[in-house]
């Protein structure tokens, strides 16, 4: 079953994107504490990666999509650009984000808004870096979600994607798959007050395109020099693309 296919709510009317929207409010309040568990603390060093790929490009507008609680935009204010926008599409992350923001006085420089990473409010050109962590496998139409991307990006702009992907050497393979149809689902159950949540999360990770697969798919979006680096065993893989 393709990523785009998979929703969190089997039995909802609403669209893939709305039902996105709907799940990430629902767990909000603890996603950021649930994710250091069940991540074992990794993501930050593979956010530190990102950060340290993007600095490269000396940034003055960066555009964090689907910031979530904005973790990675925070980050990134080390490197001193003039500006970074945090979009995404629940009101809740964001602001949960806008907390973290105020606590380390830098809402001046960070700019949190609830938008649709596939219908932008921004100018053709605007953005020296683009990043999406954990986010481009919740795009409703990744195509459409890309060429977007594509369109907000200086000619001269950095894309870097941080997305979860299937390590595929042995053992890590099949102790990565365990984790994450059996044990990732029964943390979400337990400490999370939506129980579909983390079923969504880990089954949209096991079927989303990764390494040469998602590199052929930004190509076909508009994009060049695709570069991919599997982190940790594969578990998680970040992408640099041009456009």
């Amino acid at each position: 079953m393709s990523a785009e296919k998979i929703n969190p709510y089997k039995d909802s009317e609403l669209g893939k994107k709305e039902q996105v929207a709907q799940m990430f409010d629902n767990i909000s309040e603890n996603y950021d504490g649930l994710n250091r568990v069940i991540s074992l603390g990794i993501d930050v060093k593979w956010r530190k990666k990102v950060v340290k790929i993007v600095g490269k490009n000396n940034p003055k507008q960066i555009l964090d999509i689907a910031t979530g609680t904005g973790d990675l935009a925070l980050m990134m204010a080390s490197l001193k650009p003039e500006k970074i926008v945090g979009l995404d599409i629940s009101a809740g992350m964001l602001e949960v984000g806008k907390q973290k923001i105020a606590k380390a006085n830098l809402s001046d420089k960070i700019e949190m808004i609830v938008g649709d990473s596939e219908e932008m409010p921004f100018k053709d050109n605007t953005f020296d870096a683009i990043t999406v962590s954990f986010g481009v496998r919740n795009f409703a139409h990744l195509d459409k979600g890309l060429t977007e991307i594509a369109r907000v990006l200086k000619p001269t702009g950095v894309l870097v994607i941080l997305e979860t992907s299937n390590p595929t050497k042995f053992p890590f393979k099949q102790g990565y798959k365990f984790y994450t149809n059996f044990i990732l689902p029964v943390i979400g159950k337990l400490f999370s007050k939506d129980k579909v949540a983390y079923s969504y999360l880990s089954e949209s990770a096991n079927s989303f395109p990764f390494g040469d697969a998602f590199n052929n798919i930004l190509k076909k979006n508009g994009f060049t020099h695709t570069k991919d680096t599997p982190v940790t065993f594969g578990v998680a893989t970040i992408y640099t693309a041009y456009k």
